[in-house]
């Protein structure tokens, strides 16, 4: 097994991660690499936005304003860009194309996540791609600048791997249940 397909199969998502994150320097290398999914027409039609300290603060209340809670479960709510030190917002930033639709340009802006999360680990931090509701919120798009055309698919929560957590056994794939063939 080459030293790519197995760093990919031992590929996690980590909930919980520790107060250590990358620097913008090492991320500016880490994106530009992720940068290199494939891409019809070269359009690039992505951008990432990184979030820390109070700006995850800052999405934390605008994650309430869009809820509209006002109890308990809001003081959760904004709590939860709090989960690690560095957020990436993963903007789809769609270009005008008559070739390639918006579907696909969403497509290459989730490739670049991937990518990310993916280098991300194979440098030793830990990740967890985040969704949800929110990312279609009037409050949290507000919050990030996100303009007309562009739409947020989600955020890398990104920190340093707890210890002792970083090893352990996958259940691999059943690929035969997700590959077929036509002759």
């Amino acid at each position: 097994m080459t030293e790519l397909r197995a760093a990919v199969a031992a590929r996690r998502s980590y909930s919980r991660v520790t107060t250590e994150a990358p620097g913008h320097d090492e991320l500016l290398a880490l994106v530009s690499a992720a940068g290199r999914i494939a891409d019809h027409s070269a359009l690039q039609p992505w951008r990432i936005i990184e979030l820390r300290g109070n700006a995850r603060v800052r999405l934390g209340e605008a994650f309430v304003e869009a809820s509209g809670e006002t109890s308990q479960s809001a003081a959760k709510l904004a709590a939860k860009p709090q989960r690690a030190p560095l957020l990436l917002a993963i903007v789809a930033a769609r270009r005008p194309s008559e070739k390639v639709p918006k579907w696909e340009q969403d497509a290459v802006a989730a490739g670049v996540a991937h990518m990310l999360s993916l280098l991300l680990d194979d440098a030793g931090w830990g990740v967890m791609w985040r969704t949800g509701n929110l990312t279609r919120a009037k409050a949290v798009n507000r919050m990030h600048g996100v303009a007309k055309h562009e739409r947020l698919l989600g955020w890398l929560y990104v920190g340093g791997v707890p210890a002792g957590n970083r090893s352990g056994p996958r259940k691999p794939v059943d690929a035969e249940r997700f590959l077929s063939t036509i002759e």
